[in-house]
């Protein structure tokens, strides 16, 4: 196995494995089941794929290898990395937004590897396009995040589908995240390289504006970043309205969050940009504590900070964990980079010509139910699926809040929910559904 495995680092031009991959190598070589903790772009990929691969075995012809994951994206990441390291083993992969058909054509003859969505893999089972009984390890890469986006139906009837596992691997980049019982793990062995992990260095960087009014400076800023998870600080709530307003006026798809707004309003700003209806928050410093949105790429100060503190908890909402992050401050012709800043920041030449950033593909709807109602994220896929007629890959992050709730759906598919959905009930109530304001 060594020499395949020097071979496979040498098709994925890796110099060697890191302590992660080679904890998990040893972890799988024993019966028990494995969960693996590890953050995002740490090389959990082949950290579960070449145990994957220990287990094939090139005189069965059935597919004995499962790995599910939340995206379609991530599944065709997975794909394109078990691809590259040339095993010669048979792959293939299921998700929604394409033809069923193409699936089903690839699984006549039966690939070693499937990789896919719960979704999707759910449905080849019921139309028993995929042999379940040969399947002897499954892969739930990023499970917590398939169960926050409403599959935990769909991967417990998977998992209650492949009667003959032996080997049951489990990833999360979360240390909290908990294992519902129907994944029925066997004495697993628990990985943890979350802990310890130095924090990735936040990079300052400073845009000079010309104006006293920074608002053009900003404009070009943020098309310049393009589609990319973005909070803008502002120090005073009509601030915050003002420059979301100026940013829409201009074709920017924002959202604004400060201590004024309604309870629901605040729920339904937040809920827009963790799930990507909006890729940029504009807020006063009451986001720069307590609000836990992963995958903040940068921190924009349009505002200068009052204080150090002030600066340094604006920008603890980015280069989280492994994530790299970048804080901007705009300086006008009036104002300094402040002393509290050590080194003297990078500028960022913005420049002459704009192109606006790609529109999100995702809108969110406004369900006038939530847990007090005894609503839950499966209810709300089954009724967005069943009476929507959507499929599970057009839904996106679900929240269920105590009398309400937020679920994301691909945008152009809203015009014909609300049509299909104008007159039905959840749980036998009818409640009003909405795009949410």
């Amino acid at each position: 196995m060594e020499e395949i495995i020097a071979q496979i680092l040498q098709n994925l031009k890796i110099e060697k494995l890191n302590e992660m991959q080679l904890a998990s190598l040893e972890a799988n070589e024993k019966p028990n089941d494995v969960i693996l903790l590890s953050s995002t772009g740490s090389g959990k990929t082949l950290a579960f794929l070449l145990p994957v691969l220990q287990k094939l075995n090139k005189t069965n012809n059935k597919t004995q290898a499962l790995v599910v994951v939340p995206s379609r994206e991530l599944a065709l990441q997975i794909e394109q990395v078990f691809k590259t390291m040339g095993t010669g083993f048979k792959v293939t992969c299921c998700y929604g937004g394409h033809k069923r058909e193409i699936e089903e054509n690839n699984l006549l003859q039966a690939p070693a590897l499937i990789i896919g969505t719960p979704g999707r893999i759910g449905d080849h089972f019921r139309r028993g396009n995929i042999q379940v009984d040969s399947i002897e390890t499954l892969v739930l890469d990023e499970f917590d995040k398939s169960l926050e986006l409403g599959f935990q139906e769909e991967m417990a009837f998977i998992i209650d589908s492949v009667k003959n596992l032996k080997k049951r691997i489990l990833t999360s980049a979360t240390e909290a995240a908990e294992i519902p019982e129907f994944i029925q793990l066997n004495e697993p062995l628990r990985l943890n390289f979350l802990t310890g992990e130095k924090e990735a260095a936040l990079e300052v960087k400073v845009v000079m504006s010309d104006d006293k009014d920074k608002s053009d400076t900003l404009f070009r800023l943020v098309c310049y970043f393009g589609n990319r998870s973005t909070i803008i600080f502002c120090n005073h709530r009509e601030a915050v309205e003002r420059t979301s307003a100026l940013l829409a006026d201009k074709g920017i798809v924002n959202v604004y969050y400060h201590g004024a707004l309604e309870q629901h309003e605040r729920e339904s700003a937040l809920a827009k940009f963790r799930n990507g209806t909006s890729n940029i928050l504009v807020t006063t410093d009451l986001a720069s504590r307590g609000l836990d949105i992963p995958n903040i790429r940068y921190i924009i100060h349009y505002h200068l900070p009052a204080t150090e503190d002030v600066f340094t908890h604006r920008n603890g909402r980015t280069a989280r964990m492994e994530a790299s992050g970048t804080a901007i401050l705009i300086i006008g012709p009036e104002e300094k980079t402040p002393a509290y800043i050590p080194d003297e920041p990078s500028e960022i030449d913005l420049p002459e010509t704009n192109e606006l950033p790609e529109k999100p593909k995702w809108s969110t709807l406004f369900i006038a139910a939530g847990k007090k109602d005894k609503v839950n994220k499966i209810d709300i896929v089954g009724f967005l699926t069943n009476k929507g007629q959507l499929k599970k890959e057009d839904i996106g992050l679900i929240e269920v809040k105590d009398f309400f709730s937020f679920v994301a759906v691909r945008k152009v598919k809203v015009s014909n929910i609300l049509v299909n959905i104008k007159d039905e009930k959840i749980k036998n109530k009818k409640v009003k559904i909405d795009i949410a304001k």
